[in-house]
């Protein structure tokens, strides 16, 4: 049984190296082309170089054009990123404020069509609860 087992595995071994024999290629005299593992006698035959395995060969190509675009357009969207929540906490600043102007001011004004008037007590309290529905919805 252990023979078995030493004699399948020297053939596994070993196939590789059945497999990287060289290839002749010639033409014979009806123009027809020929491939053997032996040459053939009294004809000139060329040894064909036959390719490693991709496994075995590292990447020869460069993406460094790709990679160079596709920093750009992170770099983009980084800063639209940045621009949007720098302008997300200017608007919730300015709703904390707006906010806590009409929690502490019952008598608040406001200006219609060039002339001041003062918001009731129902109107300020709609305001309130719009407001901190924005900045529940907006700002964390």
């Amino acid at each position: 049984m252990r023979t078995h087992f030493f004699i399948a595995g020297l053939m596994v071994a070993l196939s590789p190296l059945s497999m990287a024999a060289q290839i002749y290629k010639w033409v014979d005299a009806q123009g027809v082309t020929h491939f053997d593992a032996q040459p053939p006698q009294g004809q000139q035959a060329t040894v064909v170089v036959t390719p490693s395995s991709p496994a075995s060969k590292p990447p020869t190509t460069t993406n460094s054009g790709v990679i160079g675009d596709q920093r750009a357009i992170d770099n983009s969207v980084k800063k639209q990123v940045a621009e949007q929540q720098a302008e997300l906490k200017v608007f919730c600043d300015q709703a904390r404020t707006n906010l806590a102007q009409l929690q502490n001011n019952p008598r608040l004004r406001e200006e219609v069509e060039g002339e001041l008037r003062r918001l009731d007590d129902a109107q300020r309290q709609e305001r309130i609860s719009e407001t901190q529905k924005q900045i529940a919805d907006n700002c964390m």
